[in-house]
């Protein structure tokens, strides 16, 4: 059962049952708080990034039930009974995911502050199309902006993924 926080000054917490990268976690939170706001300071998953906090940079992108979605655009009183999937959860053991190092080594994350984001939505893609062309990988990262201009590099980040889970 969830508690519905009903005051008008927000001062009442509720509580949310989610799962996160594969752990199930109970949070008390205010109902005005956003998905990012939980995964970062509740949880101490720093791996999205809190952008433009309008989505509109795609930084703090994260899988919802495996589509990509911005977390600062969610409440997190609505994810209850959800499935989060954040950069965190794709290495193993310490060991990057292909698609992690396939941005390392392409050097697809320039300054490194917009990366989780595009690797997220890159991972959504690769989820539901495995071989994407150049145009569907594109459209599928633009709601994802870097400051750096790393385009190419993003790109030959995904088509190097691509190969590596062929």
């Amino acid at each position: 059962m969830v508690a519905q926080d009903s005051s008008p000054d927000h001062g009442n917490l509720m509580e949310i049952n989610i799962t996160v990268n594969g752990n199930s976690v109970a949070i008390q939170l205010h109902q005005y708080w956003s998905l990012l706001d939980v995964l970062r300071d509740s949880l101490g998953l720093t791996g999205a990034k809190r952008g433009c906090d309008r989505g509109e940079c795609g930084s703090c992108t994260v899988l919802l039930d495996g589509k990509p979605v911005n977390a600062c655009q969610v409440l997190a009183s609505r994810v209850d009974g959800t499935n989060v999937a954040t950069i965190e959860g794709l290495a193993s053991g310490g060991i990057l995911s292909e698609l992690q190092q396939s941005y390392l080594d392409e050097d697809g994350g320039q300054c490194g502050f917009c990366t989780p984001g595009f690797v997220m939505a890159t991972r959504a893609l690769l989820n539901t199309n495995p071989t994407p062309t150049d145009d569907e990988v594109l459209e599928a990262l633009s709601g994802n902006l870097c400051r750096c201009n790393a385009y190419g590099r993003i790109l030959a980040s995904v088509r190097t993924a691509i190969e590596r889970e062929a």
